[in-house]
């Protein structure tokens, strides 16, 4: 799966749609890793949801995303995001100091992507994995696409 942006739909009218990050909802350090991100985001910019719940699923289907995905998806201005490409344009979404991050989108996305595979092989071998996916808070459920 490349990490580049993939086409994005037709378009379907002129309502900005939400920037959501998509995780699989069973991998720890990904439900770590959305807490992260929400603690970062005063702005309350990204929404979240899990890869294998049903809107997860409709919103890859709607990007005309066909590629097996198992770690994390960014989906911004109407376009697809994988891999490091995603966690990186992520982090810039994010208040200081995480926006300089970004400054490794210069690094080739092959050694990037390696990296970043690396990781995510190893990810349930190091934190493990739940039984389901992450619940939000009542007070987060407005952060959780439905």
């Amino acid at each position: 799966m490349h990490s580049t942006p993939h086409a994005p739909p037709p378009d379907q009218g002129s309502t900005p749609s939400p920037t959501v990050i998509l995780f699989d909802g069973v991998c720890n350090v990904c439900s770590g890793f959305v807490q992260f991100v929400i603690r970062r985001d005063p702005g309350a910019r990204f929404q979240f949801g899990a890869l294998q719940s049903d809107e997860g699923k409709r919103l890859l289907s709607a990007m005309q995303q066909q590629s097996r995905v198992e770690t994390m998806v960014l989906v911004e201005d109407g376009r697809v995001y994988t891999r490091s490409a995603a966690a990186l344009r992520i982090a810039r979404g994010l208040r200081f100091p995480w926006p300089l991050a970004y400054a490794l989108i210069a690094v080739p996305p092959v050694l990037r992507d390696l990296v970043y595979d690396f990781f995510a092989r190893h990810r349930y071998q190091w934190f493990g994995r739940s039984d389901r996916c992450l619940v939000p808070t009542p007070d987060m459920q407005h952060r959780f696409i439905h």
